[in-house]
């Protein structure tokens, strides 16, 4: 007989802490200690699909959707592929009344093979092909950004039916004292700057080329951005530029796109981005730039991306050993890492961790979780506050990995990517399969 079954009370004061605001919404742990999601527990996952594991709450990213589009009150939401895309997940974005943006010629195919209408669809990135144009003009996509002057070039010559295009602008707006991700420099690879004209030049080109159709501009100015007024000045200065294009043109554009970028926590007390805070601010700067401008009210878009899928995901890990070294480090080596989870050695992402298997017994102690990979930096959480009977076999799940995980991941050491696993309702299904040695094999011609 254990001491749990001896003092039951006890369970709850042994429950892992988990912070609602960074585990999944359906997230409980069970009377056996047990992490549970989408009322499935982990172990059995583990069980069944091994480990690592990427793990979906459907019901989490279906309800951020909700929210955005009822938060947003009347703006256009897209959400945005590159954080996370499966034919299952466009599926769940186009059921919610999300549009969907890809960045490459297989996001698109994903998109369209995961039912999203090709108006729907808006195409990005700063270096797209003229193949990627041309299955983007033949999918019948319903916008696409351009991001320099070769591609106003190739898209001339592809589109056969006016394209709707918008242009990116980089609007000067530093957000750097924002412990955020700039995107919306000058000095910097995306988009036309409005300095030096170039935006303006790129209009023009635009203007005077039959079958393209510019009806707007758009701008990214960062990512995990929690301050809504960090749009505020990106919003006045879009909207003069559009009122400059009126003035020199004629032409009155109807869609302005603030792009994504919103902050979400990754370990607890992390800074958000409230939708409610943003929603206002975003009516605010438009109302008053409008109004300063004498410009009709356009269209807006957001496109958020992470703020959706990332507190919707986990990742499982099975533990592999435990040891303490000399300099006094102690370290918890699992059987996943940096090609699952490329973030913490690229950004020095911070994450959360829990024990999903069992209940903790006992004091707790400071660990680094290492990963397999041959490679110094090969950390998923550095100081983790861990069980100190923690032991080969146990389960650990690592909190706000549905964005940038997936879409990241490697085959580094020729280690087979993991699976995505979908739960809700009690039951799990698997969206992508894990990646095998003969997967890896089939692409080696040698």
């Amino acid at each position: 007989m254990t001491l749990l079954e001896i003092l039951p009370s006890l369970r709850t004061a042994t429950t892992p802490r988990l912070d609602p605001a960074i585990w999944p919404l359906t997230t409980h742990v069970d009377d056996q200690g047990r992490i549970t999601i989408g009322g499935v527990a982990m172990t059995d996952i583990a069980d069944q699909f091994r480990t690592p594991a990427y793990v979906v709450d459907e019901a989490d990213f279906r309800r951020r959707a909700q929210h955005y589009r009822t938060a947003m009150r009347g703006a256009e939401v897209v959400y945005a592929g590159k954080a996370l895309l499966t034919t299952a997940v466009a599926h769940w974005a186009a059921e919610e009344g999300l549009g969907v943006d890809v960045c490459s010629a297989a996001e698109l195919a994903t998109a369209l093979a995961g039912g999203v209408a090709p108006g729907r669809i808006v195409l990005h990135g700063n270096a797209k092909s003229h193949d990627e144009l041309h299955e983007a003009v033949d999918a019948g996509v319903g916008r696409i950004v351009l991001d320099s002057p070769m591609e106003i070039t190739y898209l001339a010559g592809l589109a056969r039916m006016p394209q709707q295009v918008l242009i990116r602008v980089t609007p000067d707006v530093d957000i750097r004292g924002h412990r955020a991700v700039t995107t919306g420099v000058c000095d910097q690879k995306f988009g036309f700057t409005l300095a030096g004209g170039h935006a303006a030049e790129a209009a023009a080109r635009v203007l005077a080329t039959a079958r393209l159709e510019l009806v707007g501009l758009h701008c990214h100015i960062g990512s995990q951005i929690s301050d809504p007024d960090c749009y505020r000045e990106a919003i006045g200065r879009l909207i003069a530029a559009m009122a400059d294009i009126r003035s020199t043109h004629g032409v009155v554009l109807s869609e302005l796109n603030i792009g994504g970028g919103h902050g979400v926590p990754y370990v607890s007390g992390d800074p958000t981005l409230s939708l409610d805070a943003l929603a206002d601010t975003v009516e605010d700067a438009v109302e008053s730039a409008c109004a300063a401008e004498r410009f009709p009210r356009p269209r807006v878009v957001v496109e958020p991306g992470r703020a959706i899928s990332g507190r919707a995901g986990v990742t499982l890990y099975r533990v592999c050993g435990v040891k303490a070294q000399a300099g006094g480090r102690r370290f918890v080596a699992v059987d996943g890492g940096m090609s699952d989870n490329p973030r913490v050695a690229l950004y020095g992402a911070k994450y959360s961790v829990a024990l999903a298997n069992r209940h903790p017994i006992g004091p707790t102690q400071t660990v680094t979780v290492a990963g397999r990979h041959c490679e110094a930096g090969d950390e998923i959480v550095r100081d983790a506050e861990l069980p100190a009977d923690l032991r080969p076999g146990d389960l650990l799940a690592v909190a706000c990995t549905g964005a940038y995980h997936h879409s990241m991941a490697s085959t580094y050491n020729m280690v087979g990517r993991p699976p995505v696993v979908a739960v809700r309702d009690g039951r799990a299904r698997v969206l992508v399969r894990r990646e095998t040695t003969a997967d890896l094999l089939t692409r080696d011609c040698g």
